[in-house]
């Protein structure tokens, strides 16, 4: 069964997180409880969610985390290995089999800082990924935490990661901090 007036994803989304303005929430239910279809799209986003949800309290994902989300993990009983680098640092650094996050702790002055990428590369500077946009707090004494899934950090060799934080207007990206992590297998 389809329907002839689908909800948008976006809305369900919305809808699911409870950020639909209450004047689209009553109609919206309303729609949700004769559709079958769409209905079982919401179900869908809420499985998707679900899905994600595991996978970030597993320490399972590559992703920008915040300290609220780091003290609810460790009340949880979880253990977080971290590392803090001010721009311009390095650390040796390494995950053991107890870790259940493996996290870096990136300082930053990012006041007057708009949009925020994280960038990570190889020893030599070369790309590998960048995470656009990420949110952030602007502030002097600001951090960025970026989870590296522990079960990938377990099984690489010795390397060097280089994390840059850069700061994105729409003519030029400048260097807001260089962080530089040399791990080495446990």
């Amino acid at each position: 069964m389809s329907c002839a007036h689908p909800i948008e994803p976006a809305a369900l989304a919305n809808y699911w997180l409870a950020e639909l303005p209450s004047s689209e929430e009553s109609a919206l239910e309303e729609h949700l409880m004769g559709c079958e279809s769409c209905a079982r799209e919401l179900e869908q986003i809420a499985a998707l969610a679900a899905g994600i949800r595991a996978l970030a309290r597993q320490g399972a994902l590559k992703m920008v985390l915040t300290q609220e989300f780091l003290d609810r993990v460790a009340k949880q009983g979880l253990r977080i290995r971290q590392y803090a680098v001010s721009p311009g640092g390095s650390v040796q650094c390494t995950v053991t089999s107890r870790d259940d996050f493996l996290v870096s702790r990136l300082a930053a002055d990012l006041r007057g800082v708009e949009r925020l990428d994280l960038v990570l590369c190889d020893a030599a500077g070369a790309e590998l990924q960048r995470f656009a946009d990420i949110p952030f707090r602007p502030a002097e004494d600001a951090h960025v935490f970026l989870n590296y899934p522990v079960s990938i950090a377990r099984q690489e060799p010795a390397h060097t990661l280089v994390m840059k934080l850069l700061s994105v207007t729409p003519n030029e990206e400048r260097l807001v901090g260089k962080y530089t992590f040399n791990h080495t297998p446990s």
